[in-house]
C-alpha cells in the first residue's frame, strides 16, 4: 500500500548541484525515518543521509558538508540537496521511508556526475 517515489536525478558536471525529492504515499502515518541511500555498479548500497522524527541528522563522511537532507513530515516527503558533486557521487539514489517499523523503498533515481 505504501509507495515511495524518487525524482530529480540526472546528468551534472563535477561541481554542480542536484536536488532529489522523495514522496511516500498510501499511509496517514508519518515516517519515523526518511533516508537516502546510493548504490554504484558493483558496489554495496550505502547510507548517504538520514533524518529521524526527532530531527537527528546523519550523513556519510564522504558527503558531509556537501549534501543536506530535509523532510516534510506532514507530506511524508524528503529531499536531498547535493552540492559540489563529484564523479564518485555517481550512483542510483534510493529513498527509504520507515513506517510502522517497516522499510519502504523507492525504485531509485540515477545521478551521473561527469565532465
Amino acid at each position: 500500500q505504501v509507495q515511495v517515489v524518487e525524482s530529480g536525478g540526472g546528468l551534472v558536471q563535477p561541481g554542480g548541484s542536484l536536488r532529489l525529492s522523495c514522496a511516500a504515499s498510501g499511509t496517514i502515518i508519518s515516517a519515523n525515518v526518511m533516508a537516502w541511500y546510493r548504490q554504484a555498479p558493483g558496489k554495496e548500497r550505502e547510507l548517504v543521509a538520514a533524518i529521524v522524527s526527532g530531527g537527528h541528522l546523519r550523513y556519510a563522511d564522504s558527503v558531509k558538508g556537501r549534501f543536506s537532507i530535509s523532510r516534510d513530515k506532514i507530506k511524508n516527503a524528503a529531499f536531498l540537496q547535493m552540492n559540489s558533486l563529484k564523479p564518485e557521487d555517481t550512483a542510483v539514489y534510493f529513498c527509504k521511508a520507515v513506517i510502522n517499523q517497516r522499510d519502504h523503498w523507492g525504485q531509485g533515481t540515477q545521478v551521473t556526475v561527469s565532465s
